[in-house]
Protein backbone atom coordinates (compact mmCIF):
# COMPACT_ATOMS: atom_id res chain seq x y z
CA UNK A 1 0.00 0.00 0.00
CA UNK A 2 1.18 3.24 -1.23
CA UNK A 3 2.16 6.26 1.82
CA UNK A 4 -0.92 8.17 -0.07
CA UNK A 5 -3.21 5.14 0.36
CA UNK A 6 -2.07 4.68 4.10
CA UNK A 7 -2.68 8.02 4.88
CA UNK A 8 -5.95 8.18 3.63
CA UNK A 9 -7.23 5.08 4.91
CA UNK A 10 -5.97 6.40 8.76
CA UNK A 11 -7.76 9.55 8.19
CA UNK A 12 -11.08 7.22 7.18
CA UNK A 13 -10.55 5.06 10.35
CA UNK A 14 -10.14 8.69 11.86
CA UNK A 15 -13.35 10.40 11.01
CA UNK A 16 -14.90 7.04 11.55
CA UNK A 17 -13.88 6.82 15.07
CA UNK A 18 -14.74 10.75 15.81
CA UNK A 19 -18.11 9.37 14.45
CA UNK A 20 -18.52 6.64 16.38
CA UNK A 21 -17.65 8.72 19.50
CA UNK A 22 -20.12 11.49 18.41
CA UNK A 23 -22.69 8.61 18.48
CA UNK A 24 -21.95 7.54 21.63
CA UNK A 25 -22.08 11.07 23.14
CA UNK A 26 -25.38 11.97 21.50
CA UNK A 27 -26.66 8.88 23.07
CA UNK A 28 -25.25 9.84 26.18
CA UNK A 29 -27.13 13.07 25.99
CA UNK A 30 -30.12 11.59 25.47
CA UNK A 31 -30.27 9.33 27.90
CA UNK A 32 -29.15 12.18 30.58
CA UNK A 33 -32.12 14.13 29.27
CA UNK A 34 -34.60 10.91 29.71
CA UNK A 35 -33.12 10.67 32.96
CA UNK A 36 -33.54 14.19 34.04
CA UNK A 37 -36.85 14.06 32.89
CA UNK A 38 -38.19 10.73 34.78
CA UNK A 39 -36.85 12.24 37.92
CA UNK A 40 -38.35 15.59 37.64
CA UNK A 41 -41.63 14.10 37.08
CA UNK A 42 -41.36 11.90 40.22
CA UNK A 43 -40.22 14.84 42.00
CA UNK A 44 -43.62 16.49 41.17
CA UNK A 45 -45.76 13.56 41.64
CA UNK A 46 -43.90 12.57 44.91
CA UNK A 47 -44.38 16.59 45.51
CA UNK A 48 -48.35 16.54 44.81
CA UNK A 49 -48.52 14.03 47.11
CA UNK A 50 -47.06 15.32 49.97
CA UNK A 51 -48.88 18.59 49.55
CA UNK A 52 -52.53 16.38 48.83
CA UNK A 53 -51.83 14.35 52.23
CA UNK A 54 -50.41 17.49 54.08
CA UNK A 55 -53.84 18.76 52.99
CA UNK A 56 -55.98 16.15 53.43
CA UNK A 57 -54.59 16.19 57.47
CA UNK A 58 -54.68 20.70 57.97
CA UNK A 59 -57.77 20.48 55.75
CA UNK A 60 -60.76 21.22 56.34
CA UNK A 61 -63.58 18.79 57.49
CA UNK A 62 -67.16 19.90 55.10
CA UNK A 63 -70.98 19.71 56.19
CA UNK A 64 -73.08 17.00 54.61
CA UNK A 65 -74.66 18.15 51.62
CA UNK A 66 -77.92 16.28 50.06
CA UNK A 67 -80.90 15.30 52.19
CA UNK A 68 -80.57 12.71 55.18
CA UNK A 69 -83.47 10.72 57.87
CA UNK A 70 -83.56 11.99 61.26
CA UNK A 71 -80.88 11.69 63.24
CA UNK A 72 -80.80 10.53 66.90
CA UNK A 73 -78.85 9.08 69.60
CA UNK A 74 -79.52 6.12 71.43
CA UNK A 75 -79.02 6.01 75.12
CA UNK A 76 -76.18 3.37 74.43
CA UNK A 77 -74.21 6.27 72.52
CA UNK A 78 -75.47 4.76 68.62
CA UNK A 79 -76.82 6.41 66.38
CA UNK A 80 -80.02 5.99 64.82
CA UNK A 81 -80.64 7.47 61.33
CA UNK A 82 -84.50 6.62 60.25
CA UNK A 83 -87.21 8.67 58.76
CA UNK A 84 -90.49 8.98 61.11
CA UNK A 85 -92.26 5.18 61.60
CA UNK A 86 -89.55 3.34 59.88
CA UNK A 87 -88.45 0.51 62.17
CA UNK A 88 -87.37 -2.06 59.75
CA UNK A 89 -85.69 -3.63 57.80
CA UNK A 90 -82.17 -2.80 60.47
CA UNK A 91 -79.06 -2.09 58.86
CA UNK A 92 -76.50 -2.21 61.98
CA UNK A 93 -73.19 -0.96 61.03
CA UNK A 94 -70.22 -1.88 63.01
CA UNK A 95 -67.08 0.36 62.49
CA UNK A 96 -63.83 1.77 63.72
CA UNK A 97 -62.27 5.11 62.43
CA UNK A 98 -59.38 3.49 62.16
CA UNK A 99 -60.13 0.55 59.56
CA UNK A 100 -58.82 1.27 56.22
CA UNK A 101 -61.50 -1.36 54.75
CA UNK A 102 -64.46 0.36 56.80
CA UNK A 103 -63.40 3.65 54.73
CA UNK A 104 -63.44 1.64 51.45
CA UNK A 105 -67.05 0.63 52.65
CA UNK A 106 -68.44 4.12 53.46
CA UNK A 107 -66.66 5.80 50.05
CA UNK A 108 -68.47 2.83 47.69
CA UNK A 109 -71.68 2.57 49.73
CA UNK A 110 -71.79 5.15 52.18
CA UNK A 111 -73.63 7.42 50.18
CA UNK A 112 -76.49 4.37 48.94
CA UNK A 113 -77.26 3.78 52.75
CA UNK A 114 -77.54 7.00 53.67
CA UNK A 115 -80.12 7.68 50.53
CA UNK A 116 -82.37 4.68 51.36
CA UNK A 117 -82.58 5.66 54.96
CA UNK A 118 -83.76 9.38 53.63
CA UNK A 119 -86.22 7.59 50.97
CA UNK A 120 -88.02 5.78 54.16
CA UNK A 121 -86.18 2.32 53.15
CA UNK A 122 -84.57 1.27 55.79
CA UNK A 123 -83.38 1.93 59.57
CA UNK A 124 -79.74 2.53 60.02
CA UNK A 125 -78.30 2.32 63.34
CA UNK A 126 -74.12 3.37 62.92
CA UNK A 127 -71.90 1.18 65.76
CA UNK A 128 -68.88 3.11 66.49
CA UNK A 129 -66.53 0.98 68.88
CA UNK A 130 -62.64 0.19 69.32
CA UNK A 131 -61.45 -2.74 67.41
CA UNK A 132 -58.15 -1.80 68.01
CA UNK A 133 -57.49 -2.02 71.37
CA UNK A 134 -54.72 -4.83 71.38
CA UNK A 135 -52.74 -2.85 68.99
CA UNK A 136 -49.98 -0.74 69.46
CA UNK A 137 -50.00 3.19 69.50
CA UNK A 138 -50.58 4.91 67.50
CA UNK A 139 -53.34 2.24 65.94
CA UNK A 140 -54.61 1.84 69.37
CA UNK A 141 -55.01 5.96 70.55
CA UNK A 142 -56.27 6.73 67.14
CA UNK A 143 -59.33 3.91 67.08
CA UNK A 144 -59.92 4.72 70.65
CA UNK A 145 -59.58 8.60 70.41
CA UNK A 146 -61.48 9.29 67.35
CA UNK A 147 -65.03 6.58 68.48
CA UNK A 148 -64.73 9.07 71.96
CA UNK A 149 -64.92 12.05 69.81
CA UNK A 150 -67.52 10.71 67.56
CA UNK A 151 -69.88 10.26 70.53
CA UNK A 152 -69.23 14.02 71.66
CA UNK A 153 -70.41 15.06 68.87
CA UNK A 154 -74.28 16.28 68.37
CA UNK A 155 -76.37 13.39 66.41
CA UNK A 156 -77.24 16.48 63.82
CA UNK A 157 -73.70 16.92 63.14
CA UNK A 158 -73.07 13.17 63.07
CA UNK A 159 -72.97 12.12 59.32
CA UNK A 160 -70.57 15.32 58.38
CA UNK A 161 -68.03 14.53 61.28
CA UNK A 162 -68.28 10.68 60.69
CA UNK A 163 -67.71 11.04 56.65
CA UNK A 164 -64.66 13.91 58.23
CA UNK A 165 -63.05 11.11 60.36
CA UNK A 166 -62.99 8.66 57.13
CA UNK A 167 -61.57 11.26 54.97
CA UNK A 168 -58.55 12.02 57.14
CA UNK A 169 -58.11 8.75 58.57
CA UNK A 170 -54.71 8.41 59.14
CA UNK A 171 -52.54 5.62 57.40
CA UNK A 172 -52.17 2.74 59.95
CA UNK A 173 -48.92 3.23 62.11
CA UNK A 174 -48.96 6.87 62.06
CA UNK A 175 -49.81 9.55 64.14
CA UNK A 176 -53.20 11.27 63.78
CA UNK A 177 -56.41 12.40 64.95
CA UNK A 178 -55.16 14.74 67.58
CA UNK A 179 -57.26 16.36 69.78
CA UNK A 180 -57.27 19.73 67.92
CA UNK A 181 -57.87 18.08 64.71
CA UNK A 182 -60.67 16.49 66.03
CA UNK A 183 -62.10 19.98 67.83
CA UNK A 184 -61.30 21.23 64.86
CA UNK A 185 -63.12 19.27 62.52
CA UNK A 186 -66.12 19.30 65.07
CA UNK A 187 -66.25 23.11 65.07
CA UNK A 188 -65.96 22.62 60.84
CA UNK A 189 -69.08 20.71 60.57
CA UNK A 190 -71.37 23.23 62.74
CA UNK A 191 -70.89 21.94 66.59
CA UNK A 192 -71.48 24.94 68.77
CA UNK A 193 -71.94 23.01 71.91
CA UNK A 194 -69.41 24.24 74.48
CA UNK A 195 -68.83 21.26 76.13
CA UNK A 196 -67.83 19.33 72.98
CA UNK A 197 -64.11 20.64 73.27
CA UNK A 198 -63.43 19.71 76.57
CA UNK A 199 -65.54 15.98 75.84
CA UNK A 200 -62.76 15.48 73.78
CA UNK A 201 -59.96 16.57 75.12
CA UNK A 202 -60.76 15.35 78.58
CA UNK A 203 -61.73 12.06 76.79
CA UNK A 204 -65.20 12.03 78.77
CA UNK A 205 -66.86 9.48 76.73
CA UNK A 206 -64.31 6.49 76.74
CA UNK A 207 -66.15 4.07 79.28
CA UNK A 208 -68.82 4.37 77.24
CA UNK A 209 -67.22 3.58 74.27
CA UNK A 210 -65.70 0.77 76.42
CA UNK A 211 -69.14 -0.47 76.68
CA UNK A 212 -69.82 -0.24 73.23
CA UNK A 213 -66.74 -2.43 72.55
CA UNK A 214 -67.47 -4.79 74.17
CA UNK A 215 -71.07 -5.13 73.06
CA UNK A 216 -69.53 -5.67 69.26
CA UNK A 217 -67.11 -8.17 70.49
CA UNK A 218 -68.73 -9.70 73.03
CA UNK A 219 -72.75 -9.83 72.74
CA UNK A 220 -72.85 -9.63 69.00
CA UNK A 221 -69.17 -11.39 67.86
CA UNK A 222 -67.92 -8.82 65.75
CA UNK A 223 -64.74 -10.07 64.54
CA UNK A 224 -63.18 -7.68 62.25
CA UNK A 225 -64.66 -4.02 60.68
CA UNK A 226 -66.70 -2.67 58.52
CA UNK A 227 -69.53 -5.59 60.10
CA UNK A 228 -72.73 -4.78 58.79
CA UNK A 229 -75.97 -6.82 59.78
CA UNK A 230 -79.07 -6.44 58.15
CA UNK A 231 -81.93 -7.68 60.41
CA UNK A 232 -79.57 -9.39 62.29
CA UNK A 233 -78.20 -11.70 59.44
CA UNK A 234 -74.17 -10.68 58.67
CA UNK A 235 -73.71 -9.28 54.93
CA UNK A 236 -70.51 -10.41 53.21
CA UNK A 237 -68.22 -7.71 52.48
CA UNK A 238 -67.11 -7.98 49.10
CA UNK A 239 -70.28 -9.41 47.61
CA UNK A 240 -72.95 -7.14 49.18
CA UNK A 241 -71.07 -4.30 51.05
CA UNK A 242 -68.81 -2.87 48.23
CA UNK A 243 -71.23 -3.35 45.60
CA UNK A 244 -73.82 -0.50 45.65
CA UNK A 245 -76.24 -1.94 43.90
CA UNK A 246 -76.40 -5.40 45.92
CA UNK A 247 -76.15 -3.60 48.88
CA UNK A 248 -79.62 -1.97 47.65
CA UNK A 249 -81.23 -5.21 46.47
CA UNK A 250 -80.64 -6.71 49.46
CA UNK A 251 -82.50 -3.80 51.66
CA UNK A 252 -84.98 -4.16 48.78
CA UNK A 253 -85.68 -7.60 49.23
CA UNK A 254 -85.88 -7.54 53.56
CA UNK A 255 -88.29 -4.88 52.72
CA UNK A 256 -88.89 -1.26 53.72
CA UNK A 257 -91.33 1.31 55.62
CA UNK A 258 -93.04 1.11 58.50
Amino acid sequence: MSKAARERSAREKLAAERKRQAARQKQRRLLAIVVGAVVAVAVVVVAVVIVMDQRDKNGKAEVHQGALAPLSRDADGSIVMAKAGVTKPVLEIFEDFQCPICKQFEEKSGKTVQELAAEGKVKVVYRPFHLFGQMKDPIKINSLRSAEAALCVPADKWVSYHDALFKFQPNEGSKGFSPDDLVKWGKDVGVTDPNFEKCVRDEQKKAQVDQMTKYALETRKVEGTPTVFLDGKQLDLQSQLMNPGDLKAAIAQAGGGK
